[in-house]
């Protein structure tokens, strides 16, 4: 595991010598999303109201992220608290020589306070292909306290304008995820050990500009596919999970 830590490191070292190597200017991108349930990769973290803000710091191709989750309510024993931190650090780019095809790697640092959840650390790599349902996939490997692996395959399409709202217009953005997770990976989060087809989700969102921000309303539903972390659902006793949000946010 340290060997794999340091590895990662040394790729992120490298990557951010080639985004200094450039004339990058730095930019922002700062996120306020507000979402009835917290549901994540199928676990339902938080069943009542969350709000979620996010900041990411991009120098060329290199994004440094800072992301939170505040419970709204006491059903976590953590109102109007972070109940979790995430620090990551992201570089992504095209393949050189092949058109239409991206990457990324990265590192996610998830701290929990004011709970008794350990802090983890994750490894990733991702591919996208830029085509008509923008095909993704990525793999995250637990580096710490599970010491597992998640792979999300994702889809989506955008519409620049299905509607008006006088003279703004409205698109709609159409999401889908599949999550598998390893025999370690489920056993940690779900007390189940297997290698099998973990969640699906699907998302529809309709952004629109208001004063120079974007503000998204979306509809999702998550569903566990796993009959045996169905039959444990180690955090609600409900399986299927169908919420609203709204997203706020803004590039500088």
């Amino acid at each position: 595991m340290r060997k794999m830590v340091f590895i990662a490191g040394l790729v992120l070292l490298r990557l951010v010598a080639m985004a200094a190597a450039g004339d990058s200017a730095i930019g922002l991108d700062v996120s306020a999303d507000f979402y009835g349930k917290y549901i994540w990769r199928g676990q339902n973290l938080s069943d009542d109201p969350v709000f979620q803000p996010g900041i990411g710091i991009t120098w060329g191709k290199l994004t440094a992220g800072f992301w939170g989750n505040m419970d709204l309510t006491n059903i976590n024993g953590n109102s109007g608290d972070f109940s979790e931190v995430d620090y990551s650090l992201d570089f992504s780019d095209d393949f050189p020589g092949i058109d239409k095809l991206s990457y990324s790697v990265g590192v996610i640092y998830y701290d929990f306070p004011g709970t008794s959840v350990p802090d983890t650390t994750e490894v990733y790599w991702g591919l996208g292909l830029d085509v008509l349902s923008n095909p993704t996939i990525t793999v995250y490997h637990d580096v710490d306290e599970a010491d597992g692996t998640y792979v999300n395959l994702g889809f989506s399409h955008s519409f620049d304008e299905i509607a008006k709202i006088g003279d703004t217009p409205v698109g709609m953005e159409l999401g889908a995820g599949l999550g598998w997770g390893s025999s370690n990976y489920d056993k940690y989060y779900w007390g189940v050990s297997h290698n099998k087809m973990q969640d699906l989700s699907f998302s529809v969102a309709f952004p629109v500009e208001v004063v120079g921000w974007t503000v998204t309303p979306s509809l999702n539903y998550v569903t566990l596919l796993s009959g045996a972390i169905r039959n444990t659902d180690a955090y609600r006793t409900n399986s299927d999970y169908f919420f609203a949000g709204v997203s706020i946010s803004k590039s500088f």
